[in-house]
């Protein structure tokens, strides 16, 4: 089975994935972020994603797990000037979540066009935080708090498994793991999101869904909208109307591990109805332990 890729090879399979959706990428756009985290990249679980649409066009995001020996991503990101900082709760609440939860594995999202956007933080399998708990955390989204006990009475108060900081438009995903979670309970949060009801197709989606996100803000009580994510081989299952950027995208991704192509395929409601779709492909699949968390979780990160 092929080994973890080295940086070059890395740096070589993001271009070519760039060309697939004629998004620019040089070494230019590259040299921050490899030389922020180019230790973790030969060992790390990396997924190339992309979302559908005239809005989305131009772009590819470039995922990673890090490991939690070194400084939290954003910190990371700050030293190496990915990013400035920010007196907005959003640049402190990472490091709020590291001081009082147990985290098995960090994350980032760094788009060729939009440099550093996310952290992601993944706790351990098998020791979730509790909601409630969790909710109370200073910075977070005054609005998770708000939705403490509508997501208690539907049995997810022991599901939070990872989340999604995005620094550039200042939102948090908080993702609950689905697998286990009854399709009914997934549309019943739908319907208490004030989200219309979804047709046949999405709702078909959803029941197989392994993983759904609420995105909070910090100036909203109401939740922005709500992805699920599924695991597949078959990214013809997105319920998305043809786009040949997905399907060129799925042909042709490079990936470095033995058997056949994995995708992460999901879609994103919005209260007003529309939905947009995106596509993750798994590059490489780290080895090491400490990034089980990450494994299990990822998804594509809705921005």
């Amino acid at each position: 089975m092929p080994g973890p890729a080295g940086l070059d090879k890395v740096y070589s399979a993001v271009e070519e994935t760039a060309r697939l959706l004629d998004v620019p990428c040089s070494p230019g756009r590259l040299s921050p972020v490899l030389k922020a985290f180019g230790d973790e990249l030969p060992g790390a679980h990396i997924v190339f994603s992309m979302a559908a649409g005239e809005r989305h066009r131009g772009e590819l995001d470039f995922d990673f797990s890090v490991t939690p020996r070194n400084a939290d991503p954003y910190a990371s990101a700050l030293a190496n000037g990915l990013i400035e900082k920010t007196d907005h709760p959003v640049g402190s609440l990472l490091a709020q979540i590291q001081a009082r939860c147990a985290i098995a594995s960090y994350g980032v999202e760094y788009g060729i066009i939009g440099g550093f956007k996310k952290s992601y933080a993944f706790f351990p399998l098998d020791d979730f935080p509790p909601l409630e708990k969790f909710a109370g955390i200073p910075s977070m989204p005054p609005g998770l708090a708000g939705h403490v006990s509508l997501l208690t009475g539907l049995g997810l108060d022991d599901k939070v498994s990872a989340i999604g900081v995005n620094y550039r438009k200042n939102t948090l995903n908080v993702y609950l793991a689905a697998a286990a979670v009854e399709t009914d309970t997934k549309l019943s949060l739908l319907r208490a999101f004030g989200f219309p009801e979804p047709d046949a197709q999405v709702a078909e989606f959803i029941r197989r869904s392994f993983s759904m996100y609420p995105t909070f803000n910090w100036d909203s009580s109401a939740v922005e909208r709500i992805c699920f994510s599924v695991k597949t081989q078959d990214p013809g299952e997105l319920p998305a109307p043809f786009d040949p950027e997905i399907e060129k995208f799925a042909r042709d991704v490079p990936h470095v591990y033995a058997g056949g192509r994995e995708f992460v395929s999901a879609v994103a409601l919005a209260p007003s109805g529309k939905a947009y779709y995106k596509l993750a492909a798994y590059y490489q699949k780290a080895q090491e332990s400490s990034n089980a968390a990450f494994a299990a979780n990822r998804d594509d990160g809705a921005s």
